[in-house]
């Protein structure tokens, strides 16, 4: 399709948002394991008996912490070894939470957005390299001459130079996309482009209107037919329509003085959809990771897993953080709408996501060929020690109580963060 020449802050982004929620796609198969699993050289043992575990101390997590609720599912070998769902999608009067009851993915929509950008540039619409305002000639930064420079990977990785969440707190307080981006132009800078982390939302979303330049289409709707569609993931959707109108999703939940109380979802951050506009399921999910891990080289060739999955910035501040990352990380990395992290040895990419009332993370070790993910309705911390409890696990590493559970066996009293 011949790209249309646009204004960057027509903003084809904020227009997307107001489109009405995603039409629903035909149900796909459950997809859990019915064939022997074949490995790859290097995969672990089967972890079967381990998922069992994880999906037992999920239950109990779910029943003793009083959260409102959780699904996880596990993938090993291209096979989903274990999907379920656990609690209520609303503590007052909700019902179960199943496999398809669809969550709010915040930032774990980042992967999306770079790895959509990776089948552009492999189809010649983009590029990695090139400046971005050979595509958005109305973009600026306050550094006029160094906005000339600014790419699709230093938007992908957080190195457009600007501090930590520009503007964040602008978007937090109901401000239009198209306006907030505008101000970019103004932002105080830490460094040049391309040379430090930042971590961005409003910036990071430049990829809509860029996918809308490179494509004459809406951002979701490129995601949709590129991703959802192929991958099977029925479920899977944009906005906060395409969240109320499934089947079946999870009420946000925030801390009040009875215990976890629902609550309204918010609108500001899905008006930057390739930050953090995506919901989904477990199931879902679960087809996402088959396909990170490699396993759908029909829809993700391995040239543009390898491109996102590859280091392009060290962020020190992942190993400083508590729990997990600083016993278990070795180092960290941004990579493109991802991060690196070498987890004991082994190489991790992982994103965690937190919107008000909605939490989750994705985990995969692309060596052993094995990933989790978890998508909760609180704002509560303590499920993303799941994941690292499962990982120790398999690679045979000392136990750790990251749940803050009792009777685990010989671990520590120490609690992880996410």
């Amino acid at each position: 399709m011949k790209a249309m020449k646009i204004s960057l802050f027509a903003s084809v982004f904020g227009l997307a948002l107001l489109v009405p929620g995603q039409p629903r796609l035909a149900d796909a198969p459950s997809g859990v394991a019915t064939k022997p699993i074949v490995k790859r050289p290097g995969a672990l043992a089967d972890q079967s008996a381990n998922a069992r575990n994880i999906e037992s101390l999920a239950q109990r997590l779910v029943a003793e912490k009083n959260l409102p609720g959780l699904s996880m599912a596990i993938v090993q070998d291209g096979q989903i070894i274990s999907m379920k769902g656990y609690g209520l999608t609303d503590s007052q009067q909700g019902s179960p939470v199943m496999p398809y009851t669809v969550f709010r993915l915040a930032s774990l929509s980042k992967g999306f957005a770079s790895t959509l950008s990776g089948q552009l540039v492999e189809e010649g619409a983009m590029s990695w390299d090139s400046p971005i305002i050979n595509q958005l000639p109305a973009f600026k930064l306050k550094d006029f001459a160094s906005g000339t420079t600014v790419t699709v990977r230093d938007v992908l990785s957080h190195r457009v130079g600007l501090r930590d969440h520009t503007y964040d707190g602008a978007l937090a307080g109901d401000q239009p996309y198209a306006l907030i981006a505008e101000r970019l132009s103004d932002a105080p800078m830490t460094c040049s482009p391309g040379d430090c982390y930042g971590y961005q939302n409003i910036a990071y979303s430049l990829i809509g209107d860029l996918t809308f330049a490179a494509t004459g289409d809406f951002y979701p709707h490129q995601v949709e037919k590129r991703i959802f569609v192929p991958l099977g993931m029925s479920n899977a959707s944009y906005g906060l329509d395409g969240l109320m109108s499934s089947a079946s999703w999870a009420k946000p939940h925030v801390r009040g003085k009875g215990g976890w109380l629902p609550i309204a979802p918010n609108e500001n951050f899905y008006r930057v959809a390739p930050a953090a506009g995506v919901n989904a399921s477990i199931q879902d999910m679960a087809q996402w990771l088959r396909a990170q891990l490699g396993h759908r080289p029909d829809v993700l060739s391995k040239e543009v897993l390898n491109e996102i999955h590859t280091p392009q910035v060290a962020t020190p501040g992942e190993i400083r953080s508590s729990g997990w990352r600083s016993e278990r990380l070795n180092n960290a990395y941004y990579g493109l709408g991802w991060r690196v992290m070498n987890y004991s040895g082994r190489t991790m990419i992982f994103h965690g996501g937190a919107v008000r009332g909605f939490r989750g993370l994705i985990a995969f070790l692309p060596d052993q060929d094995i990933g989790i993910v978890v998508l909760w309705n609180s704002a509560s911390a303590m499920p993303s020690g799941l994941m690292p409890t499962f990982f120790d696990e398999a690679l045979g590493l000392p136990k750790r109580n990251w749940l803050g559970l009792e009777d685990l066996g010989p671990v520590s009293d120490e609690v992880g963060a996410d």
